[in-house]
């Protein structure tokens, strides 16, 4: 398999910029996921890596070898699509051994590496079965099984499990991330679920508007969001943001919340006066009698283990996850108490984070 290096890459049609200047890289056998939403360039960033886009300018380098305008025929990448495109006409094994077929492999070889990759995705017992008849999931593995056999440097997928229903999907999610470990594959992948990227991925690049707005691990994507745009996209219920107008000073080291004092992290320049947001996970909120910013019960989504609490504060709705022991009636007043290791500044304007024990600057590769 090989590293997959974007640099600078920009596509642009007409007045519309799809993607701008992007750059990261794939290192050998890691599997990085695009994530944003529909429009976002994710799609139009994985075609020009396979060849089917030209991009307007930058570099795409393929185990150090600049493919940038080399068609996808010459690039030895395999594209898996959200559509499974299989032959109707043709069964599992004749699916699978197609494209070597196509390159004029001889039969013997053909038969014992489709046998090979059918047992690797454990559709063994259903090659000599017509594709037309299999369940979703059997035909996203004789998709994969046709990509797979080629053996190629690596591996491009357009949310390949988009038209699986959910019980299919959450399977398929954890087949796909054994299968990569099992073939070492360099795989980048593209979806619009958060839970599909955070499952698998080594690496997540968010997308928005054609930009990477961050690119970093999944635990650095979801602890330290480098903008507010992230920290929404990222998290089931997303970071609360408590709004508060001030001015910030470098080394600032509290703020003033809906006239409380709340302690947190260092920050580090100073910010001219306008809108903030202070940003805080759900789960880092705690209720407290002692606690002086309050709100009142609005509802709560009881989710087994534990809930979801909305409290309507001065700065804004926030919703804590808590114990799923304790009961609140709908308009009851409730303290909030946050952990100050566990808190974010973004500016408004921008939309980036200014300060946060948890911010990562953003990184493009």
């Amino acid at each position: 398999m090989s590293e997959i290096k974007i640099v600078n890459l920009r596509k642009q049609f007409g007045d519309f910029v799809a993607v701008e200047d992007s750059s990261f890289t794939v290192e050998d056998g890691e599997f990085l996921a695009l994530l944003g939403p529909s429009g976002c360039g994710k799609t139009t960033t994985l075609r020009m890596i396979a060849g089917l886009e030209l991009p307007t300018s930058g570099k795409i380098y393929l185990d150090s070898e600049d493919v940038t305008f080399n068609r996808a025929s010459a690039r030895d990448i395999a594209f898996v699509f959200q559509l499974f495109a299989l032959y109707p006409h043709m069964n599992v094994r004749r699916n699978i051994g197609f494209p070597l077929l196509s390159q004029g492999v001889p039969k013997a070889e053909i038969r014992a590496r489709v046998e090979e990759t059918a047992k690797l995705l454990r559709i063994d017992h259903i090659l000599d079965r017509s594709v037309s008849g299999l369940a979703g999931g059997d035909r996203q593995r004789v998709a994969l099984g046709r990509a797979i056999i080629r053996r190629p440097k690596c591996f491009l997928m357009d949310e390949p499990l988009g038209t699986l229903d959910a019980e299919f999907r959450e399977v398929m999610v954890h087949e796909l991330r054994e299968l990569h470990n099992r073939i070492d594959a360099t795989t980048v992948y593209v979806t619009h679920d958060q839970h599909e990227a955070m499952a698998m991925a080594d690496k997540i690049a968010v997308m928005n508007h054609g930009v990477i707005e961050q690119f970093g691990t999944p635990q650095e994507i979801y602890n330290r969001p480098a903008s507010m745009y992230v920290a929404e996209f990222i998290g089931s219920p997303p970071m609360n943001f408590m709004r508060f107008h001030s001015g910030l000073k470098r080394g600032t080291r509290s703020i003033l919340l809906d006239a409380v004092e709340v302690a947190v992290p260092e920050v580090g320049e100073d910010v001219a006066p306008g809108e903030m947001a202070l940003g805080v996970r759900p789960e880092h909120i705690r209720f407290s009698d002692r606690s002086r910013i309050r709100g009142a019960v609005y509802g709560s989504e009881y989710l087994g283990t534990n809930q979801i609490v909305a409290v309507e504060t001065a700065a804004g709705i926030v919703k804590a996850r808590i114990s799923a022991d304790r009961s609140f009636r709908l308009g009851e007043t409730v303290g909030l108490e946050f952990n100050p290791a566990k808190l974010a500044i973004f500016d408004c304007a921008s939309g980036r984070a200014i300060a946060s024990s948890l911010y990562a600057e953003v990184r493009h590769g």
